[in-house]
């Protein structure tokens, strides 16, 4: 099967100018979106490192069915 944009379960883009990462405060590259699953439109704006580590934590979500650890994520698990 063929990869392409519509099977990512993270949507890019760049942070708006001037942005800090949600989770360290450094500097912020890129505005991530989960797309699907548990924490669909749940979003951020973050530098490379922690934009990895959300992206993680949502792909690992949809492949479980469950949650990773929150390392200091904005969104949470619904009751």
């Amino acid at each position: 099967m063929p990869t392409n944009e519509f099977t990512r379960s993270v949507s890019v883009d760049f942070a708006p100018r001037g942005s800090v990462c949600e989770w360290c405060g450094n500097l912020a590259e890129r505005q991530l979106t989960a797309i699907g699953g548990r924490f669909h439109n749940e979003s951020g704006v973050f530098c490379r490192a922690c934009g990895e580590k959300f992206a993680e934590n949502v792909a690992n979500a949809s492949s479980t069915g469950t949650a990773t650890p929150n390392v200091g994520a904005t969104f949470t698990t619904p009751a």
